[in-house]
């Protein structure tokens, strides 16, 4: 069954496909109530909204549910490596690099998105090792992560269509180059709903020295209802999400009068959405209104990190300045996903030229910095995730828009390269200690089972029960989806 519209911001209406015919629609008594009498539908959202009920929430948690088949995934933390992964110097171990190092063998003429033309060849400056019962090859700057290495599968394959940051963080993103898109987390709230009327469905934790390329566009809802878009949450504190309670200069704003307020609001909004036939952005505000007031019960106690032990606070070395920042994030991670959010975006590094994995100037000084920042936060997430048995029903993804050239750049730098790069998967349903795909003898192009962001998105979306192909929306004229025209579910990596 398609989730599908007749315009931006129009009545949504169900598609039946000829086959294979659905197993169950799990968008929400509410969502499906919603489908069926979409005239009215952004004060039919209110009211729904005002009234949800616990066992909606419940009813979601399901892990069976799926929207057109059952699913093994029902929650996504991916990490977001800004700037573009070095594969060669991180997991794509290639030894052909040290026999033809200095040498110019190279494209001639720059490549569109290289920012100089190609050096010669340039080994790894770091040593490569051998780990797990896989024997898996990984940097010497990955000591932690080499601990668990047999958990993930590795795509060895992925390619991008540009070697540009934005549109290539845009494709990554949303499947498309150009903003006006929705993001993969979007969509994933809009298909499957909440779990929880407590916390937002889908969170992004950005680098706190700044967005990455695109800024906030990466976690638009695009032309899906506003309220889907990602809550941006910038920290781990209650200070992340500011204003959610009263200044305590202002104390009559509290108690009985913040509950007169939120009535009289709820009226007002009630009465200006019947003049307002199709505003998501006024269902959007109505959403938040109503969840920042639910947030004021959960928040305090899902942000507080303080209530972790010591043991689980040095796992991911939030007592140590170079891993304090990602291992805040990557444990608020895990406490949201815990508590009910569906899907949580981590960033490492912003947009620009520095303190990201955009390594044009020295890849023996610039990566190293990068990778301890993560290493061991994300290998504790992992553990975390799998002790506490929420790798169950738990998706942990590692991305990076594209990666880097196996040429030399001012000397010791990479530029960039969508030739091919890195991405590993985690969780339900995935093989463990599995690879797919290969890149060349240099890291350079692709080599056998290429794989892009069409086939990571497809099979994500395999995992949380839903087929790529049918969870469209009408805009301009076209039925839009995730996956634009393409994308195949990557089952090489999957279990069953």
């Amino acid at each position: 069954m398609s989730r599908q519209s007749t315009g931006p911001g129009q009545p949504l209406r169900l598609s039946q496909p000829s086959s294979p015919p659905p197993l169950i629609d799990v968008v929400t008594g509410r969502r499906r109530w919603l489908l069926q009498n979409g005239s009215s539908f952004p004060s039919i959202a209110l009211a729904c909204m005002l009234n949800a009920s616990a066992d909606e929430a419940q009813s979601n948690s399901n892990q069976s549910v799926g929207l057109h088949h059952p699913a093994r995934v029902q929650r996504v933390i991916q990490l977001f490596m800004t700037g573009g992964a070095s594969p060669m110097d991180t997991f794509d171990y290639k030894p052909a690099l040290e026999r033809l190092h200095g040498q110019s063998i190279g494209p001639e003429q720059k490549p569109e998105g290289f920012t100089a033309p190609a050096g010669a060849v340039m080994k790894s400056p770091f040593s490569f090792a051998q780990h797990g019962e896989t024997g898996r090859w990984v940097s010497s700057l990955f000591p932690y992560f080499a601990k668990v290495i047999d958990q993930p599968a590795f795509l060895m394959a992925m390619s991008a269509a540009t070697n540009v940051h934005g549109p290539a963080t845009y494709l990554m993103n949303t499947g498309f180059m150009i903003p006006g898109f929705p993001c993969f987390g979007a969509w994933v709230s809009y298909a499957l709903g909440e779990l929880t009327h407590n916390l937002p469905t889908f969170v992004a934790l950005p680098d706190p020295r700044g967005l990455p390329y695109n800024q906030k566009g990466n976690f638009s809802a695009g032309f899906l209802p506003s309220r889907h878009q990602g809550t941006v949450l910038n920290g781990t504190g209650l200070a992340a999400l500011p204003d959610l309670f009263p200044d305590p200069r202002y104390g009559f704003a509290a108690g009985q009068a913040d509950l007169q307020t939120r009535q009289l609001l709820n009226r007002l909004n009630r009465r200006h959405a019947q003049t307002r036939a199709y505003d998501s952005q006024l269902e959007a505000r109505i959403a938040a209104s109503e969840l920042a007031a639910a947030m004021q019960l959960a928040a305090p106690e899902a942000f507080d990190l303080s209530q972790e032990s010591e043991s689980t606070h040095q796992s991911y070395g939030t007592d140590q300045e170079a891993t304090r920042d990602f291992g805040q994030r990557c444990l608020l991670a895990r406490r949201l996903i815990e508590r009910g959010t569906r899907f949580v975006q981590v960033w490492s590094g912003p947009q620009g030229a520095t303190n990201n994995w955009d390594n044009h100037g020295s890849i023996p000084n610039e990566l190293p910095p990068m990778a301890r920042s993560v290493d061991q936060p994300m290998a504790a997430l992992l553990t975390d995730l799998d002790q506490r048995g929420l790798l169950d029903d738990t998706l942990l993804i590692w991305s990076t828009e594209f990666g880097r050239t196996p040429f030399a750049q001012g000397g010791e730098g990479r530029d960039h390269n969508g030739g091919s790069f890195v991405t590993w998967l985690a969780g339900a349903g995935v093989k463990q200690g599995h690879n797919f795909g290969q890149s060349d003898e240099l890291g350079y192009k692709t080599a056998e089972g290429e794989t892009r962001c069409y086939d990571l998105h497809a099979t994500v979306l395999h995992l949380l029960g839903i087929n790529h192909t049918q969870l469209t929306v009408r805009s301009g004229g076209i039925d839009r989806r995730l996956t634009d025209v393409h994308g195949r579910v990557i089952q090489e990596i999957l279990n069953g």
